[in-house]
């Protein structure tokens, strides 16, 4: 499997299908990988169509080095920027949960090397107005005095939540400055999205400023939204912000 060593020292690792541009770039979610469904079903396509396509790993995550519990959104921004380096050309991003956050901000910092972006369930700012929001003053406490916590997940094994996940969190919040995106957008949301609520994506949409934005709602879709219509909807998506280019 190829991997590269970030600025930073993170070994990355990748697949890269060579193709037509504007090339597509898959930014996977927390604690997920390059290997779940929307990956692979886009990966498929792009090799279908010709077109040039990325997927990777944050540090932490499936292949790549490091360990989960020591990474932050900043660390994981980092390594999605070292990546793009990797295409030739503006891309377009495709953000899965917080893949969507970290799309933001790459689309902030180099804006140079975005085409568009599709969003799915994107959750900008999730440390701070969901995990902190949601603590008691018992478990701020304990977050402060032991340095993590650990919160009960639907995913399998508990999900560890660091005192640096949540500070290092509040320097890449991109809903509280203005946000452009001047290129083609498209934010796919599930009304069942139990992770993700439909209100978060109304407040991303409001937010953000730019001449090309849309919002889809699908009705009964949840957070994987990786049922075989969710993935045809991703598809036709990434298509039609490549013909608006």
């Amino acid at each position: 499997m190829p991997d590269f060593t970030s600025p930073q020292g993170r070994r990355i690792a990748y697949d890269l299908t060579h193709g037509t541009g504007p090339g597509v770039v898959f930014l996977g979610g927390f604690r997920s990988d390059k290997e779940g469904t929307k990956a692979l079903y886009l990966e498929d396509w792009a090799k279908r169509e010709g077109r040039a396509f990325l997927r990777f790993d944050y540090s932490g995550h499936g292949s790549s080095g490091g360990r989960f519990e020591e990474g932050a959104i900043g660390d994981w921004a980092e390594d999605a920027a070292a990546a793009l380096e990797l295409t030739d050309g503006p891309q377009i991003l495709v953000g899965s949960s917080m893949g969507g956050w970290i799309s933001l901000l790459l689309a902030r910092a180099m804006p140079a090397k975005v085409a568009g972006l599709v969003t799915i369930a994107a959750a900008p700012d999730f440390t701070e107005d969901g995990f902190w929001a949601e603590m008691t003053e018992e478990m701020r406490a304990a977050l402060a005095a032991e340095g993590h916590l650990d919160y009960p997940s639907d995913y399998g094994e508990p999900l560890r939540i660091t005192r640096r996940l949540i500070e290092e969190g509040r320097k890449q919040l991109v809903l509280r400055t203005p946000l452009k995106l001047p290129f083609p957008v498209r934010f796919l949301q599930g009304t069942a999205d139990e992770d993700v609520s439909v209100s978060t994506a109304l407040r991303l949409l409001e937010h953000a400023e730019g001449p090309d934005m849309r919002l889809t709602l699908v009705d009964g879709a949840d957070h994987r939204f990786s049922t075989p219509d969710c993935l045809e909807l991703i598809e036709t998506s990434v298509a039609e912000v490549s013909a608006r280019l």
